[in-house]
């Protein structure tokens, strides 16, 4: 099995294709075989890498707790890039992988062209933060106790899990067949120490306002952890678009594989040819004095024009 060697673990991945590297960084609920979807389309035209996180199998599944964290998993990227000599790739991550992408633009941008990131954002409103800081807490000593036979299907039952079983009864029964296979002690550990301890994004606001990678947000309708974040996002991202998917929960890659690809394939097309957000990634100051300008000889600066101007400003 091909492995790369990161910090405390191996991490398992597959290859498959050729052209420009596309990495896939898969949710806390699913693994490598959740991608496969978007490996069997992607591989047509892009070099694809998806990989098993630390704690999920056959990746190395630590004893110690210490081994798992937010900032390691982001690490972990980085990791899979350089012990496959990529100088630079796309990101597509999914809810926890989608996070850990954002992180690593944040960190490494030099080695980031586009990031698509979908159902990103559980946990972190602030509305939600107490309840999301105990929940995690409950489900990581439950995965610890109990194992993950006993909640696996209650899991795949919940408010933003229950649309792919409306939409493909099959497809619903396979996410809880692997969700049954993971390591109850990755879990455990994943939900401890990287989803419970991760920054909010709403507190890395300033952070964000600073990523100009391009980013595409994907987000479905009914994933109600996760919308009102998501349109944050979209405000704070200076070069960033957004993708609601209607009547979709957070399995958005599974319940509408076709949709997902497809949204995929255009955006990172856009970034390819160079016209993603073109006009907004204007830096020409004497555009925007121009535009403010002629907004005060009219005798009104519109909150649209404002933002229009502070938009090609940063």
């Amino acid at each position: 099995m091909p492995y790369v060697e990161a910090q405390g673990a191996k991490l398992y991945f597959e290859e498959v294709g050729e052209g420009y590297p596309l990495i896939f960084v898969h949710e806390f609920a699913s693994d490598i075989r959740g991608w496969k979807y978007q490996l069997r389309h992607f591989s047509r035209d892009y070099r694809c890498i998806a990989y098993n996180a630390r704690g999920y199998p056959p990746s190395d599944v630590p004893q110690d707790a210490a081994s798992y964290s937010w900032e390691l998993a982001v690490d972990d990227i980085a990791t899979v890039v350089q012990g496959l000599s990529i100088e630079r790739a796309h990101l597509v991550g999914l809810s926890m992988g989608g996070y850990t992408a954002l992180q690593f633009g944040l960190r490494h941008p030099e080695k980031v062209s586009a990031i698509f990131a979908a159902a990103v954002g559980s946990g972190s409103h602030p509305a939600q933060r107490d309840a999301w800081l105990r929940e995690t807490s409950v489900l990581a000593r439950t995965f610890e106790d109990r194992g993950i036979n006993g909640i696996a299907e209650r899991m795949a039952r919940g408010p933003t899990r229950i649309q792919l079983k409306y939409k493909d009864p099959k497809g619903w029964q396979e996410f809880v067949a692997r969700l049954v296979e993971l390591s109850p002690r990755g879990l455990s550990h994943t939900m401890a120490r990287c989803q419970a301890l991760r920054p909010s994004l709403h507190d890395l606001r300033d952070q964000l306002s600073g990523l100009t990678v391009p980013v595409l947000l994907a987000v479905g309708d009914e994933d109600s952890a996760c919308l009102e974040t998501n349109l944050m996002l979209k405000s704070v991202l200076p070069n960033s678009g957004v993708w609601i998917c209607p009547n979709t929960g957070h399995g958005i890659n599974l319940e509408e594989p076709a949709a997902f690809n497809a949204q995929i394939e255009r955006f990172l097309a856009a970034v390819d040819r160079g016209s993603w957000r073109r006009f907004y990634l204007r830096t020409d100051d004497h555009a925007v004095l121009q535009l403010r300008r002629r907004a005060s000889t009219a005798g009104v600066f519109s909150q649209v024009n404002q933002e229009r101007a502070d938009g090609i400003l940063s």
